[in-house]
This record gives C-alpha cells, sequence and structure tokens, in this order.
C-alpha cells in the first residue's frame, strides 16, 4: 500500500518592517524573572568579525553637553533604494543606473542620493556638531525605511564609498565601527516622533511655505532650554509633508539644496552659542 500524502495549503506571510532589534532584545531579557538562589550566567563576548565592522568608518571626536539645548535633523524623503542590476545588489543612482531605471518605468532624476551623501557632510562637519550640541540625524527613505545615525560617525567623502556603505547598512540593517562594537548606523523602528525629545519644537523647511524668517531672528525666540528639530527635505524634487512638525519656514526668498539649508541652520545656532 502507498502511504498517503497531507496535503499543504498555501501559508500567508506575515510581511513585517525591517530593522535593527537589539534594543528590543535587551528590553525583553530584561525583564525575564531570575530566582533568588539563581546566579546570573555571564553571557559570552561575541567575536568581531569583518563582516560585522567596516573599514573606514571612525569615530569622530565631540563634546557632547545633553544639559544644553540641541539641535536635531530629520532628512527625509531620502532616495536610498537597493536593487538587483545584473548579478549584485546596488545603491541606485541617476548617473549609473539611468538606463536600468528606464527599463523599469522610473524616472531616473528621482534616484539622488547624493543628496543625502552632501546632507550628512554637511550635518556631520559643521562646528555645531563638533561642538557637542548635536542630538541626533534620522533619515526617512522614500520606501519608509527609518534610520539612525549617530552623530559622531565620520562618513565617507567619496559618494562611491557612501554608496557602499548605505548599501551595507540596507541589507545589515547595522554597521558597527571600525575595531567595535558600537552601532554607528542602524535601521530603527517608525515612527521617529518616539525618539524625538517631550520638550522640543518641530520645524518642517520648504521654499513654499508663505513664512520667510531670517534664521538668526528665528531662533533668538527660542527657549534656551527646548530642543529644536529640523526636517530637511532630501529629495530632488517636491515638498515634504509630514504629520507632526508645529511650523514650516522658509529661509530664503530662493530655492536651496539641502546642504546650504542645514549650513544656513548650524551657522545661526553657531553664532548664537559663539561656537567659532
Amino acid at each position: 500500500m502507498t502511504r498517503p500524502f497531507g496535503v499543504k495549503g498555501k501559508k500567508r506571510k506575515n510581511v513585517e518592517a525591517k530593522y535593527d532589534r537589539e534594543d528590543e532584545e535587551e528590553q525583553a531579557q530584561s525583564k525575564r524573572p531570575t530566582l533568588e538562589n539563581e546566579e546570573p550566567t555571564p553571557a559570552p563576548a561575541p567575536a568581531a568579525t569583518e563582516e560585522d565592522e567596516l573599514a573606514g568608518i571612525p569615530i569622530a571626536p565631540s563634546d557632547h553637553k545633553s544639559d544644553n539645548s540641541n539641535v536635531i535633523f530629520i532628512l527625509e524623503r531620502a532616495s536610498l533604494e537597493v536593487a538587483k542590476v545584473g548579478k549584485t545588489y546596488q545603491l541606485l543612482n541617476s548617473d549609473d543606473h539611468a538606463n536600468f531605471l528606464r527599463k523599469n518605468k522610473k524616472n531616473p532624476g528621482d534616484y539622488r542620493p547624493d543628496i543625502t551623501h552632501q546632507a550628512l557632510l554637511s550635518i556631520l562637519d559643521s562646528p555645531l556638531n563638533k561642538a557637542g550640541r548635536l542630538r541626533a540625524v534620522y533619515i526617512k527613505t522614500e520606501k519608509g525605511v527609518l534610520i539612525e545615525v549617530k552623530p559622531y560617525v565620520r562618513i565617507p567623502r567619496t559618494f562611491k564609498r557612501f554608496s557602499g556603505v548605505m548599501l551595507e547598512l540596507l541589507q545589515k540593517l547595522s554597521i558597527s565601527a571600525a575595531g567595535k562594537r558600537e552601532k554607528l548606523l542602524r535601521t530603527i523602528k517608525n515612527p521617529v516622533t518616539q525618539y524625538l525629545p517631550i520638550n522640543s519644537r518641530k520645524i518642517g523647511l520648504s521654499y513654499s511655505s508663505e513664512k520667510l524668517v531670517d534664521m538668526n531672528d528665528y531662533i533668538s525666540t527660542v527657549p534656551s532650554n527646548m530642543d529644536l528639530v529640523f526636517v530637511v527635505g532630501a529629495m530632488a524634487h517636491g515638498k515634504i509633508e509630514t504629520d507632526y512638525t508645529e511650523d514650516y519656514i522658509a529661509i530664503s526668498g530662493y530655492p536651496l539644496s539641502a546642504a546650504y539649508c542645514i549650513a544656513r541652520i548650524c551657522g545661526a545656532f553657531e553664532s548664537k552659542w559663539k561656537i567659532l
């Protein structure tokens, strides 16, 4: 007699957002009850491997001052998308993948990861950050992936190396410092508002805003104990539309790049706080 085979039904796959879950695992372990006579077993230190570390991502020195008012930047609608081109996965950009994007009926002009690269360099290289007054940097991609960037990370100068870093980040969900276990870049769970300080003002920047302000005058009215969150668009065209911003301002009567908007904001704070 032949053995009857069971009929297999189709299983529905639950699609979950991919992000670094290390913090959630640590919180779950801390909530586990322990017995009085139970001795905690020391966890073995994981061995560092070349895959976990990325050479050339060192930690930049900074003097973070948590007691004072600080600045947070959020780069919205960043074009950071990975696709398989040929036999390898690559970070899509309008220069190298124009034909590939047209074949897939996509506009090459919308794929500008170089805008995010320039904006990050403008933020992290500023005297404002080196003085320790930058609290955090977050990136929200067009696909909805939320990325946390530590203020003391040193972003690669060339776009080619930056693309490699972003490609590895989106595939492995985190990147550790060279020679250390600390994560300098990692994907985190949405929404971004859960990571923002309670006593903070969320400000969106838009050229189309009717509220044209001088940055020096604008920040002079902010209380000294309040953090400011600036939401800057990291896309080539369009405007940011978020539900958590409290104010929309324009800092120039002319359209400016994201990197130059950030430079103006940092310059205004450096002038106010006498950072030379």
